[in-house]
Order: structure tokens, then sequence, then C-alpha cells
């Protein structure tokens, strides 16, 4: 069966929902379709010591303000996933969960949504998947051989799960490689540097943000690039341009321990571990790659949008070879800091409004 609706969401994280909240403020018929069976996005599989960037003040979506957590000052991975379960539920949003869409078709005016619970058929689409099914990994020279662990930082969940990998005596630590200067690299060796044989590898050494730099500061930030950019002012780059690794907590103090001391990226890898560039090696466990994410929009390979560098050219976050769909929450591509709690709710509203217009004129 083909159900009719006036717009259809496709993921039901973060940027899901702040459409959803907008969506139902305009009075239009929609639905949100959810790859995933329980509420919280990609949070529910983050590891286990993820914190925010940014206070709880300054971390929540349109109309409803994130609750403080007691005790700590930067919210945790579950205290989001509790949000945003209280967020839907709140504003009744007409959620179907394991409802992954295969495709995005033309079908006259209409765009049909094709998924796993059925069949849709709208006036117009937001995309709001977001990056976390599509994680990235480098092609690095005889990866295939390696005999140990391989993840992406995806998979990961706590030290536990490496403190003795690989090693036959008791008590002794596995030897664990984590690749990647950005902040989820710098977070999860900063976890594992008390508990295991840590090396940290990164491209180029890590930049870390001033101590009192946060999310906050972060999306001011992101803020005034758009207001420039908008008024046709050159792009500094803001607060990012100082750094790149926001010094939560527990980073500052493996950091300020001396327990992360980057080392250059490796050129190869062999059975036993990594080989580097002046042809030392570093025997490993395990390897885990913090190398970014892609966005996740296969299901929209069906338009045939993408330019010859695999990017949909948008203007704001509307697609502009079809203009009856919108993209969100995939970075500065779909909005300054749209890939964020407190930001995806500006380009999240815009969306709606021009859809909304759309619908009025069809």
């Amino acid at each position: 069966m083909t159900r009719r609706t006036d717009v259809v969401v496709i993921g039901g994280g973060q940027a899901g929902l702040a459409a959803g909240y907008h969506l139902r403020r305009r009075g239009l018929d929609f639905v949100v379709l959810d790859a995933r069976s329980t509420p919280g996005g990609a949070w529910q599989h983050a590891w286990h010591s993820l914190h925010l960037f940014s206070p709880a003040a300054f971390s929540s979506l349109p109309g409803r303000p994130m609750p403080v957590q007691e005790g700590k000052a930067h919210p945790d991975a579950r205290h989001v996933v509790e949000y945003l379960t209280a967020y839907e539920q709140r504003y009744e949003l007409p959620i179907v969960r394991s409802a992954l869409v295969r495709g995005v078709h033309r079908d006259g005016d209409f765009l049909r949504v094709e998924s796993e619970s059925g069949t849709w058929r709208a006036r117009a689409v937001i995309s709001a998947t977001g990056t976390w099914g599509r994680p990235f990994l480098p092609a690095v020279p005889g990866r295939t051989e390696f005999a140990g662990r391989q993840l992406h930082a995806v998979e990961y969940r706590s030290p536990a799960d490496f403190a003795g990998l690989g090693v036959p005596r008791a008590g002794s630590r596995g030897k664990v490689v984590v690749v990647g200067g950005g902040n989820s690299g710098a977070q999860i060796a900063a976890d594992l540097a008390y508990d295991t044989d840590l090396t940290w590898v990164t491209q180029r050494p890590p930049r870390f943000l001033p101590d009192e730099i946060d999310g906050r500061a972060l999306f001011d930030a992101a803020t005034a690039r758009r207001q420039a950019l908008e008024a046709g002012r050159t792009d500094t780059g803001g607060v990012a341009a100082l750094g790149d690794i926001v010094a939560v907590p527990p980073v500052r103090e493996a950091r300020d321990a001396g327990l992360l001391k980057a080392s250059p990226m490796f050129v190869r890898m062999e059975r036993e571990g990594v080989v580097r560039a002046d042809g030392t090696r570093a025997e490993a466990d395990a390897i885990i790659w913090c190398t970014g994410f892609r966005p996740a929009l296969s299901h929209l390979g069906p338009l045939q949008l993408r330019g010859a560098r695999g990017h949909i050219a948008t203007e704001g976050t509307r697609a502009v070879d079809e203009p009856r769909l919108h993209l969100l929450g995939y970075g500065d591509w779909t909005g300054p800091a749209s890939a964020t709690l407190i930001g995806v709710g500006r380009p999240a509203r815009d969306a709606v409004r021009e859809i909304a217009e759309l619908c009025a004129r069809n």
C-alpha cells in the first residue's frame, strides 16, 4: 500500500526531530521514517565516556531546553538519548521505526519514498540521515594483512574491551593504536590512555583549542561565519582557526598527565602491527580508526543528483536540481553547525518554511 503525505522526513535523529518540530508548528501532514528500532539517533550507539562539548543549556533542540544532568557540567550520551526520547514524545511526532529507506524516486508531482515499512508519496522530502551510518576508512597499504582487531570509532565502547587484548600474561596491557587527530581520536585515545599500551597517531601534530573554549564558543563562531558569508564578507574561520580539538575535561586531564603524545601517521600495516616512514615498527593488538564519516545518502541515488565528486549541490538546505528535496544536518554545507544539537534548529526552520511555501503553491 502506498500512502500519501505532505512531507517525508528520512531519519529520526536530532535533525529529523528538529524538522518534525517545525513541520508540526506549520500544520503540515508528515511522517518521520527512522531506520533504527529505538529513539535517540546515533547517540544511542556512542562510546560510554562520550560527553557533549557544551552544557545542557547550549545543547537543545528548538522548543524544549535540555534538562541539566545532575552532577555533570556536560551531559553524557545517555542523557542525550533520554532527552531526544522525551522530545519526540512531547511533540507527538509521527515516527515509524525500523523503516530503512531504500530509495527516493521522482513520481510525477510527487517524490516516492520506498522503505522497509512501506511506500509514501510526498510533495517534499527532508533527508536527515546524518553520517554515523557511513564511517570512512582510509586506504592504507597492508590493511587487510593486519591480524589484530580493527574497528572504526562507531564500534568503540570502552577500555574494558582492550585491556588484555592479545596478551597471554594476566594483567598485561593490550597494545592499541588510535588513528585520527580530531575530537573522536583525542577522546578515545584519552579514554584508553590509562588502561592500555596506547599509540596515538595523527596526520599532523594535534591542535588543541584553548581550554576555556567549548561548544558554546564554537556555535557562536559558526553563527558569525554564517552571517559573514551571507553579508558577502570573507570567512575567517573563527574559533576553529585556533585548533581542532576541544579540550573537554577527560582530554585535558590525559594531555596534562603526559598521556596524549601523538606520533606521525604510519605508512603501511603488516600482520603484527604498523610500519612508520623511518622503517621502525610498532606492534599492535588492535587499531581504532577515528577517521571520520561521509554523508549517508545512498537512498537518494535514484534521483541522480550527485556531481563529479559525489556532492549534491544545495542552496541552503534545498537541492539545486530537485527543489522538493532538502538535506539537513550533514555539516556546514547544509547549514552552519547543522550537525549539532543547538545548530540544527535554524536550518530546520528555514527548510520547513520553504517546504510550506512549496506546498501552498501546489
